[in-house]
């Protein structure tokens, strides 16, 4: 059998597998709620996300305002944006990551959150 013939079967075969592994693999992931994560900033939200959300007094004072609701937020901690310049520094036993995301009405809005072991504080939301 000559090297073309050769070559031909095995990238056929090779394509027969990336195609099975996707489609499987892919199945899989969504049913089991797997995603990945490998960027800092997925990461970051992805573990704000996972951890028991408690809002504090001065987001509590946002939220009577009612220009800002909790969809907003949970829409921010999924597309937004970690700003880590600000953010990762020690604050009351936890860390303070702060978030630039928008709101449903596209309004830049910040978000500043502390980051404990077992939970997650809604520390402040800010108008950018």
């Amino acid at each position: 059998m000559s090297l073309r013939y050769r070559l031909a079967f095995y990238l056929f075969g090779l394509m027969i597998g990336i195609v099975f592994v996707y489609f499987f693999m892919t199945k899989k992931a969504e049913a089991s709620g797997v995603s990945f994560c490998y960027f800092p900033n997925c990461r970051v939200l992805k573990d704000l996300r996972s951890k028991p959300l408690k809002i504090g007094d001065e987001a509590n004072k946002k939220f009577d305002e009612k220009w800002v609701t909790l969809d907003d937020i949970k829409m921010s901690l999924e597309h937004g944006e970690v700003d880590f310049s600000k953010s990762n520094k020690p604050l009351e036993n936890g860390k303070l990551y702060i978030v630039e995301g928008k709101t449903i009405a596209n309004q830049n809005i910040i978000i500043e959150m502390i980051s404990y072991d077992d939970k997650v504080i809604l520390n402040d939301i800010k108008k950018e």
